[in-house]
């Protein structure tokens, strides 16, 4: 039988390789923030379900639909970062606004609110802030200049 399988040889020889490189350069361009994403999803959802974590849903109801909304907010951005990076990352810092929203919203929206819907607030607004800022910052960074 003859052998069908192709031996691992040096790609450089191959008519392509430089077009096959640029289309890898390319595909993988503005993909600098890869690692942010899905934890941004993760914060997403743990913010749209952590009325329901910390326990506020009964003392807080007008916190807890804030905080499902913003959470899908979270996701959906992520989401997008994922799916068409180049188009998205210009909303890096529509995150770091919606975590300085979840930092103050526990006043704003909420009614005297207690210690630990405060602190979950901050914590997730403070993450969203950061990643936010972090993505931001790639982005900057991986946009070719002229």
């Amino acid at each position: 039988m003859a052998s069908v399988s192709h031996g691992r040889g040096d790609i450089t020889t191959h008519p392509d390789a430089d077009e096959m490189r640029a289309r890898y350069a390319r595909m993988l361009g503005g993909r600098d923030v890869v690692l942010v994403d899905g934890p941004v999803f993760l914060l997403g959802l743990y913010c749209a379900v952590s009325p329901w974590v910390v326990h506020y849903t009964t003392s807080q109801p007008p916190l807890v639909t804030h905080n499902l909304i913003v959470g899908i907010a979270i996701g959906l951005l992520a989401l997008g970062f994922t799916a068409t990076p180049e188009r998205m990352y210009g909303l890096s810092w529509a995150m770091c606004a919606l975590g300085a929203w979840m930092i103050i919203a526990p006043w704003i929206v909420g009614d005297s609110p207690d210690t630990g819907v405060v602190l979950n607030n901050i914590i997730i607004g403070a993450l969203a802030v950061i990643f936010g800022a972090m993505c931001a910052a790639t982005a900057a960074r991986s946009t070719p200049r002229p």
